[in-house]
């Protein structure tokens, strides 16, 4: 049981956590495009994907519920009690700043006069949806490193 456990914790890691934190760096080329129903379309995508990788953080509290106890796994082992709060932090990014910033500039897209053409360029929020991606997928990155190494 602990084997599949892992396994879904790694899976779902790979193909949930992965698009949380690549989506809204698509979604940048679509607001320089000036396609804010793309846009929207990512910014609800990168939501559903955060809220999905909650399933990562479930089945990595079961792997180290699991895991053999020569290992004296717990929440407050430092490389578990990091990965988690940098998790949380991503999360919260992605959530509470990137999403919201994509959703208002979509709509700043389509309420331009000529549906989105004005919008060539950086419309409003592009930097916060750069920096929030850009800092979501460095604290994903950090938080393989402490997976993996295990300081």
């Amino acid at each position: 049981m602990d084997t599949l456990i892992s396994i879904l914790h790694v899976g779902t890691a790979v193909f949930l956590i992965g698009p949380m934190a690549i989506l809204p760096m698509t979604g940048l080329r679509a607001l320089r495009s000036g396609n804010g129903d793309q846009v929207r379309t990512l910014a609800k995508s990168t939501l559903i994907f955060s809220a999905l990788s909650l399933f990562t953080f479930v089945f990595g509290f079961g792997a180290m519920a699991m895991a053999d106890e020569k290992y004296n796994l717990s929440i407050t082992t430092p490389w578990i009690l990091w990965s988690i709060i940098l998790y949380v932090i991503a999360f919260a990014v992605n959530v509470f700043l990137v999403v919201p910033q994509m959703r208002k500039a979509a709509d700043e897209i389509s309420a331009a006069p000529d549906g989105g053409a004005v919008a060539v360029g950086k419309p409003g929020g592009y930097g916060a949806i750069a920096g929030g991606s850009g800092v979501v997928a460095l604290l994903l990155v950090a938080v393989v490193v402490l997976m993996i190494w295990k300081p």
